[in-house]
């Protein structure tokens, strides 16, 4: 079925009390609604996302605590939410492997509810100290992610090396995204030299300083998926503030006035795009 939603951006964004039509719906493809922050009334949340025109939620998860939480508000909404199971980097601390054998335990026996391995990847913005053990839990979950068809969800801060060094050992390479992509040009052609990979745009690129907007002709829209990654890193006008899924046409428009793309492209292309890769 076609529905119609609308939406008056602000005026930055396009001109003062512009109506945007369009016919094609967002999927937001990293979104952690079922976090305390959203706490008593997740669904709440959920259903502004879907009033605001967002077809489908991706929640990854993060570590042992949130599994519960997380399936809990996807078993609310079965027909717009989806589900990536996996365990954080940030997660990765002395008792990683019994806490990644629990996060297996619960892929192996639940593997029909996730679509993806996620969100892993490499962390080093704040802690350097569990390096090598990241590196070989996440060589431990892409090889997950290749052994059941899967995509990863991939999470990347000061890590590029490391993520592309745990890619270069493998013979078979998974197909993905770089969540929560900021990085340069050349990290661009760095990545695309390993595999098959998209790049998840969020709130980011619409700050002020930022410089992601320079490297989104590079990327293409045909390897980019939007994404919130709620409730952080919310997009202007919002920014400060808990982020939530509805905010993603403010990331969409930034991205359509920055490619001279029509909004409704945007939509229809990344949303294209995301149903390719997790095959929903």
């Amino acid at each position: 079925m076609i529905k119609i939603w609308i939406f008056s951006l602000n005026s930055h964004l396009m001109p003062l009390g512009a109506i945007i039509n369009y016919f094609t719906m967002f999927i937001d493809t990293h979104t952690h609604l079922y976090l305390e922050e959203f706490q008593p009334a997740p669904h709440d949340v959920v259903k502004r996302a879907i009033l605001a025109g967002v077809e489908y939620m991706i929640f990854p998860n993060v570590d042992l605590t949130t599994i519960e939480g997380m399936k809990h508000l996807h078993y609310q909404f079965p027909q717009n939410t989806y589900m990536a199971m996996g365990l954080h980097p940030t997660e990765i601390k002395e008792s990683w492997q019994i806490d990644l054998e629990e996060v297996k335990y619960e892929f192996d026996n639940n593997k029909d509810k996730y679509i993806a391995i996620g969100e892993v990847g490499i962390d080093l913005y704040w802690d350097k100290t569990f390096r090598n053990e990241q590196m070989d839990a996440l060589e431990q979950q892409f090889l997950w992610a290749i052994n059941a068809d899967l995509p990863v969800i991939i999470h990347c801060r000061e890590g590029l090396d490391e993520i592309l060094e745990v890619l270069d050992g493998l013979t078979i390479k998974p197909k993905g995204v770089f969540h929560s992509f900021g990085g340069t040009i050349n990290d661009i052609e760095r990545i695309r030299q390993r595999g098959d990979f998209y790049f998840g745009i969020n709130g980011i690129v619409t700050f002020k300083n930022s410089k992601l907007r320079e490297t989104l002709p590079s990327i293409g829209i045909n390897r980019i998926l939007l994404e919130t990654d709620s409730p952080y890193l919310a997009p202007v006008p919002h920014r400060g503030k808990c982020n939530e899924s509805a905010f993603i046409i403010h990331t969409a428009a930034h991205i359509a006035q920055h490619l001279s793309i029509p909004l409704n492209e945007i939509a229809s292309t990344t949303s294209a795009n995301a149903k390719l890769l997790f095959k929903i």
